[in-house]
């Protein structure tokens, strides 16, 4: 603490879309971040003819990758992948410390068509099981870091807070909300995504505050229970809280971050910091395409000529490029 009074205002009514927002809550021991995304996640979602549910849980994704990406302290990539044996079998989501985002989902049709058809579309319904892998990418000769977390069934959310209960040991909450909104236009009304997230964690000066129950050693011997560790009242109150925020408050475009945030925590007070912008921005391009073929035998380019040219398309953003078989090798093409 300073000996200067800390500045104060009121939250701004302002909307801002594609932002993420860190805060913290000092009397709390709370840090966090809001992630609001508009244009972006409508942009990543509309290139692909996802089925509703399939573009749903893709959009979830993408917020808890904003979320935890955002939380980077060096240039590199964040990025969460998915991989079950459900209906969705992969989503893959892509953020940059610059704040690029980029995302697709692969899923069987008919799988996700009966599931609709059932009505049994949750999150943690159309993953199934399998594993959800985080990976920090630092770039150029250095290490990755890649966290593993089992997919049992569960959703995005609790699967966040798995991770971090086993992995980094923080008290952590998730919220995440994904919907469409219609608006009037010509020919009638227009949907656009709209995604949002919250991530709330308790980080206080000392570390025996932060202590909770140990894991389950899963090879005790029958009878033995682990002893349960009553949670500090500061994350209590905090996780409180943040259980009461509705879907529609992470994405309402007429309810700005600060004041959602003002209206959780104005007891306590609430502090924000820099806003981070987000974007839809994919990495491929004509060149790194051309790179990519010419790195194939001869052989294989010859088996992807279709139609007298070689079509590639871009997983991520559906953009194809085109190339003349015979001047593949042209590096001015």
């Amino acid at each position: 603490m300073t000996d200067k009074e800390t500045p104060t205002r009121t939250p701004s009514a302002h909307s801002e879309d594609d932002t993420i927002l860190p805060f913290e809550v000092a009397a709390l021991d709370l840090r966090g971040r809001v992630v609001r995304l508009g244009a972006a996640v409508d942009k990543i979602l509309s290139r692909h003819d996802y089925p509703l549910p399939v573009a749903k849980l893709l959009g979830e994704a993408i917020a808890l990758a904003a979320l935890f990406g955002s939380a980077l302290k060096f240039d590199g990539r964040f990025i969460l992948q998915t991989k079950t044996d459900g209906p969705v079998r992969m989503l893959v989501v892509d953020y940059t410390t610059a704040g690029n985002l980029r995302a697709c989902a692969r899923f069987d049709k008919k799988r996700v068509a009966a599931a609709i058809e059932a009505d049994e579309i949750s999150s943690g319904q159309l993953l199934g099981h399998g594993h959800l892998a985080m990976t920090i990418d630092q770039g150029g000769d250095m290490s990755r870091y890649q966290g593993l977390v089992a997919l049992e069934g569960a959703g995005l959310e609790e699967v966040a807070h798995e991770y971090f209960r086993r992995s980094e040991q923080i008290p952590t909450c998730v919220r995440l909300a994904v919907a469409e909104e219609f608006r009037a236009g010509e020919g009638g009304p227009k949907h656009h995504w709209r995604a949002g997230g919250m991530l709330l964690q308790f980080l206080p000066k000392s570390p025996d505050r932060m202590r909770g129950a140990d894991l389950h050693p899963g090879d005790a011997p029958k009878g033995i229970d682990v002893p349960p560790v009553a949670d500090d009242e500061a994350w209590t109150e905090g996780r409180a809280l943040m259980e009461t925020v509705e879907d529609l408050e992470l994405i309402d475009p007429a309810l700005s971050t600060e004041r959602l945030l003002f209206r959780l925590f104005h007891e306590r007070g609430v502090r924000v910091f820099g806003s981070i912008d987000v974007q839809a921005q994919c990495s491929c391009s004509r060149d790194s395409v051309s790179a990519m073929l010419r790195s194939f035998s001869q052989q294989d380019r010859d088996d992807m000529v279709e139609n007298d040219v070689i079509s590639v398309t871009c997983e991520f953003c559906n953009e194809t490029y085109v190339f003349d078989p015979d001047k593949v090798l042209d590096t001015a093409e």
